[in-house]
């Protein structure tokens, strides 16, 4: 399958550090960064004048034996690679660290960093694992309690005024994304998956405000564009946990399976919606689009709601097959993926398990496995 040449290298340069050139020149200007490693850290909190959020991501680890010795390896590998390039300083000019309870994975990681690489400033949001009234109150003061101490070491202003601003820029850049994802569901897209994701990586990963123009930038031109992808076999939806990188998504459209939409934490859906502008209390605004926008297994009572979503997003994206990758040792992953490969083999959607570790390995034996999945599609 033919990869349409409309991404300029300097997204591609942004995904091949843990911090990027764009990183280190706000950070060379003065501006200080946080890392943050879940989708329920809210980000426009990590934003405001002074300060920006990266997420963390660890490209090019090639192996966990110091973080093995503290984690085992027996947990999921997005948290040991994290902490290996932790270990070896690669973020060590992060002003700060903010994680989730998202999970005892996550969790383990937030401990072991905070005695073996501290950072200045460090906190963990305790995250309610159901939604309603209730969970959005706790969020809310977990999110207060975060805005007050971001305020206090760093002297930025965390106030309404402040936060709406900050709001209403991200939701700039999540439309930007959402229009750039939108592309994907042409009959013959400008862009791959593997290139959305690099520029979903890129977002993410770079400060707010220097991404943001490229990328308007970026969507004129592909939007523009003549020079699509028509030679694939079947579009494909993937789903599933963390997927930050592209090389994955690569390997897999090598086969002639064009991935068209994301359901994953790191993904387009749904995690683009907008935050809401209205109401006046942007901490509200924030717990609320947090829990209401963003389910991973981890959330209770909520399979049939998340399982609505990926067949929605089967139809949404025109997919012909889904391809559920979790990360191996995930615990919320291991048990929620084999009742959702029976809902969509239920509804006679086309579905190919993969198993994987973060850091990408086997590129044969995953080829096979896509390729005698097309085939068994009939494509």
């Amino acid at each position: 399958m033919k990869q349409p040449a409309g991404i300029p290298t300097f997204f591609k340069n942004l995904v091949e550090e843990p911090l990027n050139a764009l990183v280190e020149k706000a950070q060379d200007a003065g501006q200080r960064s946080i890392g943050y490693t879940c989708s329920y850290v809210p980000r426009p909190l990590l934003d405001v004048e002074g300060i920006f959020g990266v997420r963390l991501r660890a490209p090019g680890v090639s192996g966990t034996p110091m973080s093995d010795t503290y984690l085992s390896n027996v947990i999921c590998s997005v948290t040991r690679s994290i902490m290996e390039l932790a270990l070896e300083g690669a973020f060590s000019s992060l002003g700060g660290w903010v994680f989730a309870s998202s999970c005892d994975h996550m969790r383990r990681l937030y401990d072991n960093l905070d005695y073996l690489e501290p950072l200045d400033f460090v906190h963990i949001l305790d995250v309610p694992h159901k939604r309603g009234e209730a969970a959005t109150a706790w969020m809310k003061e977990e999110l207060e309690m975060l805005a007050e101490k971001l305020a206090e070491h760093f002297g930025v202003d965390t106030g309404k005024e402040a936060l709406a601003r900050s709001i209403k820029e991200h939701n700039r850049l999540l439309a930007i994304l959402r229009d750039l994802d939108k592309l994907r569901r042409l009959d013959a897209p400008p862009l791959s998956g593997a290139q959305y994701q690099m520029l979903m990586v890129a977002a993410t990963s770079s400060p707010r405000d220097a991404i943001i123009g490229p990328l308007e930038n970026l969507y004129k031109e592909l939007a523009s564009s003549t020079d699509g992808i028509d030679d694939y076999r079947a579009r494909l939806l993937l789903a599933g946990s963390n997927c930050d990188d592209p090389g994955y998504i690569r390997v897999i459209e090598s086969t002639g399976g064009l991935v068209v939409g994301d359901r994953t934490c790191t993904g387009s859906i749904p995690a683009l919606q907008p935050v809401s502008e209205e109401g006046g209390d942007p901490l509200l605004a924030l717990a609320r689009h947090s829990l209401d926008n963003i389910s991973c297994p981890r959330m209770m009572e909520e399979f049939d709601a998340r399982a609505r979503e990926i067949l929605e997003a089967v139809k949404l994206t025109r997919a012909d097959g889904v391809v559920l990758e979790t990360m191996k040792f995930c615990d919320t992953w291991g048990v929620e993926a084999s009742p959702f490969v029976s809902v969509l083999r239920e509804q006679g959607i086309p579905v190919l398990r993969l198993e994987r570790e973060y850091a990408m390995s086997s590129e044969g034996q995953l080829q096979t496995r896509v390729q005698a999945f097309l085939e068994s599609m009939g494509r």
